[in-house]
């Protein structure tokens, strides 16, 4: 009972302000708005069909969200919502049930399993508990949620409700008679809308449902795949949409048939499937939308901006969107789709790149900096370091390995160097800029080897470096809100390498007339408070202080001492919501502890990829955003995407306060997801982290600008050349004497 407490007080704080209206104009065939219809309820969180995914699905989405159940029959003719025929691969039957396997024959293949249909209502309701069977989805659920019955689907009080029959030529087979359940379903409980990839089924249903009241839908699978009634391929079907048209009003297409994904994994040009079909008078649903499935690229890894492509684009727009992730859909909906970028409001939390847009082009390059203003980021920024010869550049790491194909040509240079890290590495102060200039950049991924999603292949060794001047005059020419420096490593430059940053910074920026204006912010950024203190007479820097370390408070003696020298700090993610096992566990107090202080906040790296989101967030970035700047209330988010946080911060529903829209994108509470695990089989807890402590704060100022020792001359090659023929001239010499010597 407690556990389903929990559950209500998540779909409550989810449905504040959830009453949306619409006025907008759509390309859908009755010209509304398009439906969001929740597979399985919100199955992308909880195992599909359970109570918790129905009830999060009606309080987390559109106000008008269709609840789909996959219809399998038991022994006794009940009907239960599962969407895979073998319970297996859904339920923990085959530890209930061991001696329950069975091969059955579906649709010309044989398939062994636990199927519905060997077993009652009665055995599975009372023994059988749902699973997750995606690895990238909780587990936590697993074995806690019992199975649907189509009555327990309804009875949550959908405002629409949609009966898809998968496997009605299966059911027949075995003397289960799918349309006799069907008439009494629709009787007794009303039914909106009926699918099948069975034209037989469909053509029986026609006659036994009120049409008015009930959609009839057709299901295309596989364009190889063969409809059991007509022995046809699906895409030989797909050639004659007329024929639909006489017993269905609509159809359901994986995405694919609309937008092809070709071999390289982009969007190649979209079919005429959609206008086809609403020039027939059918409507056009597209299935297969979850948001942590690997898509194309051109979505780079935003679910939005999938679910926008198919419903606002200027030639047409599906009908509706059949998702596992109904409160993303959602928001594409009701908050993105149709609404022109909005200028930002005063107080707004700040854009701010991580290397520019390099999550969609190479970081620090030219082409990351202009995809991130054309994306609508504030602030881009230049993590500076300097060359053997002096030059101050934009490259995210010292370490120019990962960001440039420098291992293929100076992997001789690679050295160990544990004052800046312990792997060796190849560094910038080793190279000359000609050198550098002659590298590519490399789009790299933090999550392409362990999660294997790889960024925008096409772009990988695309654009050229900036030196910092470059990156400043790009800054002034295009106006931007303003730029954020980074300084790293100053102390060893400085002592080791005889490079003053520092200098090169200061004298840069005066050069580019970044101190004597005030129209442009200039954020000084740095780990070192020493370096901070160097800017901190000129009053047009904003002084952001790094701290890189995870902690969880932020007591007042150590923030004091950060006021000395900062005026903001620069946060990991995890230092304001830490997470366990992809569950938040709350939120800590350090944002308001440096806000009481007058310190701004700002909270990095923020990324796209579901991998790196918490279960809390839905797998979609735009809920992680809207935690952070809604709901915590922080001063900018440093992120890789800055198109996604754009579209957020840009928007109507990012703010309760904007009478455009009663729909509002919610931020996640964090804990409350991880409340609704049974105790028992919860994370253990982790180790505590640390406080803010002033050792963390204060470092040591900074050493004299000292040049290295010159190594001792080179012997030149002609010089070693000469000697070493001079030698052999010898031995040869010194062989005749003594062999002469031995004949005598």
């Amino acid at each position: 009972m407690i556990k389903y407490l929990l559950l209500v007080s998540l779909v409550i704080h989810a449905t504040l302000a959830n009453s949306e209206s619409d006025s907008k104009k759509w390309l859908t065939l009755n010209g509304q708005r398009p439906s969001v219809i929740a597979r399985g309820g919100f199955s992308g969180l909880f195992p599909e069909s359970s109570d918790f995914a129905n009830q999060m699905a009606l309080g987390t989405s559109v106000h008008d969200v269709v609840v789909l159940c996959n219809l399998q029959l038991t022994k006794d003719g009940v009907g239960i919502c599962q969407g895979d025929i073998r319970l297996d691969n859904t339920t923990n039957i085959a530890m209930l049930f061991e001696k329950g396997s069975k091969t059955y024959r579906v649709n010309g293949q044989d398939l062994t399993g636990w199927f519905a249909l060997d077993f009652t209502a009665a055995q599975l309701l009372a023994n059988v508990s749902l699973v997750q069977n995606i690895f990238s989805r909780p587990s936590a659920f697993d074995g806690m949620l019992p199975m649907s019955t189509v009555d327990d689907v309804r009875n949550s009080n959908p405002p629409a409700f949609w009966l898809n029959v998968q496997y009605d030529a299966f059911y027949t087979e075995n003397k289960l008679n799918v349309t006799n359940y069907i008439q009494k379903a629709t009787r007794l409980q009303g039914v909106n809308y009926i699918s099948s990839p069975e034209i037989g089924f469909l053509r029986r249903t026609n006659g036994v449902v009120n049409k008015a009241k009930t959609k009839l839908i057709f299901v295309f699978l596989d364009k190889k795949a063969t409809e059991p009634t007509t022995n046809q391929t699906y895409g030989s079907i797909l050639g004659n949409l007329a024929t639909i048209k006489t017993f269905a009003s609509g159809i359901v297409v994986p995405k694919d048939y609309i937008w092809p994904v070709n071999a390289a994994n982009y969007l190649d040009a979209p079919t005429s499937l959609v206008n086809d079909a609403h020039k027939l008078g059918l409507e056009v649903y597209a299935s297969g939308f979850a948001n942590d499935f690997t898509t194309s690229y051109n979505y780079s890894y935003d679910p939005s901006a999938e679910y926008l492509q198919f419903i606002d684009n200027s030639q047409f727009s599906v009908d509706g969107l059949i998702t596992d992730f109904p409160p993303t859909a959602s928001e594409a909906v009701a908050c993105f789709a149709q609404y022109p970028d909005i200028k930002p409001t005063k107080g707004q939390a700040l854009i701010i790149t991580h290397n520019g847009a390099s999550g969609v082009n190479a970081g620090s390059t030219d082409l990351a900096y202009q995809q991130a203003l054309e994306d609508g980021a504030d602030i881009i920024d230049c993590s500076v370091q300097m060359s053997k010869d002096g030059v101050a550049f934009c490259l995210d790491s010292v370490d120019v390995t990962g960001d440039t194909t420098a291992a293929a040509a100076f992997m001789s240079l690679s050295t160990t160097i544990p004052e800046i890290q312990q792997p060796a590495g190849i560094f910038s102060f080793d190279l000359l800029w000609s050198d550098i200039q002659t590298l590519q950049p490399q789009l790299t991924s933090p999550f392409e080897n362990k999660g294997g999603l790889p960024r925008n292949p096409a772009n990988k060794n695309k654009g050229k470096f900036l030196t910092l001047a470059e990156f400043l005059e790009l800054a002034r020419v295009k106006a931007v809100t303003g730029i954020l420096i980074n300084i790293e490593n100053a102390a060893y430059l400085a002592s080791q390498k005889g490079l003053d940053i520092v200098s090169a910074v200061n004298t840069a920026l005066s050069n580019a007339t970044f101190d004597k204006q005030s129209t442009q912010k200039v954020l000084i950024q740095s780990d070192d408070t020493s370096v901070l203190s160097k800017f901190q007479n000129v009053p047009a820097y904003t002084r952001v202080l790094y701290l890189k370390d995870e902690i969880s408070d932020a007591p007042k003696t150590p923030v004091g001492e950060i006021k000395k020298y900062a005026d903001a700090v620069t946060l990991p993610r995890f230092s304001i919501v830490p997470t366990i096992d992809g569950f938040t566990t709350a939120t800590t107090k350090v944002v308001n502890e440096m806000h009481a202080a007058n310190i701004s906040v700002y909270v990095t790296v923020l990324r796209n990829e579901f991998v790196t989101l918490a279960f809390d967030y839905f797998a979609d970035p735009t809920i992680e955003i809207a935690t952070y700047t809604s709901g915590i209330g922080v001063d900018g988010i440093i992120t890789e995407y800055p198109a996604t946080a754009s579209r957020y911060l840009r928007n109507p529903c990012s703010s309760d306060s904007m009478p455009e829209s009663s729909y509002s994108i919610i931020p996640a509470e964090a804990g409350s997801l991880l409340k609704t695990v049974p105790e028992e089989t919860q994370p253990p807890a982790s180790s505590p982290t640390p406080a803010l402590d002033v050792a963390d704060v204060v470092d040591p100022p900074l050493p004299a600008v000292t040049k290295p020792a010159s190594p001792p001359p080179a012997t030149s090659p002609h010089s070693s050349a000469v000697a070493n023929i001079a030698n052999v001239v010898l031995s040869l010499v010194a062989i005749v004497v003594f062999s002469s010597l031995s004949l005598v």
